[in-house]
């Protein structure tokens, strides 16, 4: 192809946003008339301009067109040298195509944008606002943020304070906004501040934003703490100068009732009889009454099985000057005398159980739980009294070693008149584990109400004697020998 082509000025330089003209020289120095067609090619090519688009030249003759450059003032515009070309396509030979190329130097501008997110923040001993930095320019920011307000009543954590954005990038900066002084009572204040975004030889660019400081207990709970302990001096005021003078009348109503203060009765022994028989007899009729020689003591000694020294201390005054001086121990007895003293006209029923490897627990009454539920260990002994029914008694189901699976009642029964302990099952150390035991008051004239928590299992429903049906009892626990009783609730 025979064509010349020049470029005035090879090199040029534009503003963003502005715009600049080259002008493109070409000569056909061939020998036949040709057009040419023009067309920007390159990064520039959506920024550039050709006019004409076409030129028609005769052989030898010389044409111009003017190339026209805008860069937007974006960061697309990259600052700095930018090659452009110009593609020229003969007509006649679209093969024998050309393509000048030049250079545009665009200048660098800088244009930074901040914001506040949000611009308003709420708390009582700190606020996390956000700083977007937009950088709108087309050549690398360098800026450092810092806060600052009136009165220096807030602390700043910025991080980072230091960014560095790429052209049409954004960097954010998380603050931490911090009073200096806690608004303990009252409304909420609020706080102006501003965030400054500074660069190297440009003023900073400020943004403002509210810090609204709220107060760490609300006024009306203050005055609500204030009256409230105001009341409560005033009635430990009157408390201690109007103090009432208590005095318990229990062991007057318990010596007018007939009752001493006996004491305990020693756990019976766990000792089965010779030839052990399940089959079931019927509680000894009159529980309550006294038995022969009227000493109480004699039935509740029953509980334990024959223990001649439990006999002589339920008589009551055989014991030794030593034991009478030692405080009594709190039985089953002991603690429904109390209630009886309260409500003579009442009917109560106390116990309280003993755990292996625990102890006695503390006496129970009235449906109250004694033992460990679900603590795994099994209840060796039972001890119960009564007020109010004429006496109960009791009688303990064991594991029976001769037949697997089955238990059986290896003593008689042990019955104790109103207010006097009765013990059944064993408190020495090797003792077998009670499955359950059997209770009547009334001498079976009910009624008397039970639950017990079996282990491995939960509380078994509440069950009750019917009164003149049956042998007049009912059975606290379980039938399966490898199970035991962990803790009981009795009401009559």
């Amino acid at each position: 192809m025979s064509l010349w082509t020049s470029l005035e000025p090879a090199s040029a330089t534009v503003d963003p946003g502005g715009s600049t003209t080259v002008r493109l020289r070409l000569r056909n120095t061939g020998d036949v008339v040709d057009e040419y067609r023009f067309e920007a090619v390159g990064s520039l090519a959506p920024w550039t301009t050709v006019e004409p688009q076409s030129l028609r030249l005769y052989p030898g003759t010389t044409g111009s067109v003017e190339l026209t450059f805008a860069p937007p003032r974006t960061p697309d515009a990259t600052a700095g040298p930018n090659p452009y070309a110009v593609r020229i396509t003969p007509t006649a030979h679209p093969e024998a195509a050309t393509v000048p190329e030049g250079n545009l130097t665009i200048t660098p501008f800088t244009e930074v944008r901040a914001e506040l997110v949000p611009s308003t923040v709420k708390g009582r001993f700190r606020g996390r606002p956000k700083l977007a930095v937009d950088n709108l320019g087309n050549t690398k920011v360098t800026a450092s943020v810092s806060g600052s307000d009136n009165g220096d009543q807030l602390s700043y954590e910025i991080r980072p304070s230091n960014v560095q954005i790429e052209p049409g990038r954004a960097a954010f900066v998380e603050t931490t906004l911090k009073p200096r002084q806690i608004i303990w009572f009252g409304s909420a204040e609020q706080r102006p501040y501003k965030l400054a975004v500074q660069r190297s030889g440009v003023t900073p660019l400020d943004v403002e934003g509210t810090y609204v400081q709220r107060g760490f207990l609300p006024r009306w709970l203050a005055v609500c703490l204030s009256v409230s302990m105001a009341l409560a001096i005033t009635c430990v005021m009157l408390w201690i100068t109007y103090k009432p003078q208590v005095r318990s009348a229990a062991t007057e109503q318990l010596q007018a009732a007939g009752v001493s203060n006996l004491p305990p009765i020693p756990s019976p022994t766990a000792e089965a009889p010779k030839a052990p028989s399940a089959e079931v007899q019927a509680p000894p009729a009159g529980a309550g009454a006294q038995q022969p020689g009227g000493e109480d003591a004699e039935a509740g000694a029953a509980a334990g099985e024959g223990d001649g020294e439990g006999a002589d201390a339920g008589a009551g005054g055989a014991g030794s000057e030593e034991k009478e001086t030692e405080a009594p121990e709190r039985t089953a007895a002991t603690a429904v005398r109390q209630l009886a003293a309260q409500d003579p006209g009442g009917r109560h029923i106390c116990y309280r159980v003993f755990t292996a490897g625990q102890g006695w627990s503390d006496a129970a009454c009235d449906g109250e739980a004694a033992g460990t539920e679900g603590g795994g260990k099994p209840i060796t002994a039972v001890n119960t009294a009564v007020s109010g029914t004429k006496g109960t008694a009791s009688r303990t189901y064991l594991p029976n070693p001769a037949a697997e699976g089955e238990g059986h009642y290896p003593g008689p029964w042990g019955n104790a008149a109103d207010g006097i302990d009765v013990y059944v099952g064993s408190t020495e150390k090797d003792a077998p584990h009670m499955m359950g035991f059997a209770l009547s008051v009334d001498g079976g004239a009910g009624p008397v109400c039970q639950t017990s928590y079996v282990h491995n299992d939960t509380w078994l429903g509440l069950a009750c004697d019917e009164p003149g049906v049956g042998l007049g009892f009912t059975y606290v626990g379980t039938h399966d020998s490898n199970l035991w009783i962990e803790a009981i609730r009795l009401t009559v």
